[in-house]
């Protein structure tokens, strides 16, 4: 159960939001980063997940919560059940909490994690390269306003 703010009191980054649904915080600039959350829009049935961009003040206590930079988004972070993941494992937690087939993903898993970090690593650090940055994040969707926090 999370502590929720008193009304009258400003409610810090890491409290505003309801920690029973999983949270995906991700580069909001990152073309590649928002496909991956219209994907998650699309295939999350029950509208479990929430979202944060990084740049928002949520995302960027959270990340300075888990020890991410806050100056270069190259890794999304998952919240799911209380339990932090980042880079592969971020997007392995996230479809395994999707259900099945997409749970299958949990394979990736075989790989040790020195190479699912590199693999990673390398898809982030050209990630502007390879698909593309917009100026400023999105306009959200209806759908994703309605999931969207911060």
């Amino acid at each position: 159960m999370t502590d929720l703010p008193e009304p009258n009191r400003p409610a810090s980054p890491s409290q505003a939001y309801d920690a029973r649904y999983p949270l995906i915080v991700f580069d909001g600039v990152c073309v590649f980063c928002s496909g991956f959350v219209q994907l998650i829009l699309r295939l999350d049935r029950k509208k479990r997940f929430r979202f944060a961009t990084a740049q928002s003040p949520i995302g960027e206590a959270l990340f300075r919560r888990h020890g991410l930079p806050t100056d270069d988004y190259d890794s999304n972070l998952a919240i799911i059940d209380g339990a932090a993941f980042t880079k592969l494992d971020s997007f392995v937690a996230v479809m395994a909490a999707l259900g099945w087939p997409w749970r299958a993903m949990k394979a990736l898993l075989i790989l040790p994690r020195p190479l699912r970090d590199w693999f990673y690593d390398r898809v982030a650090k050209n990630r502007y390269a390879l698909f593309g940055r917009k100026d400023s994040c999105d306009i959200p969707s209806a759908e994703l306003r309605e999931r969207l926090i911060g």
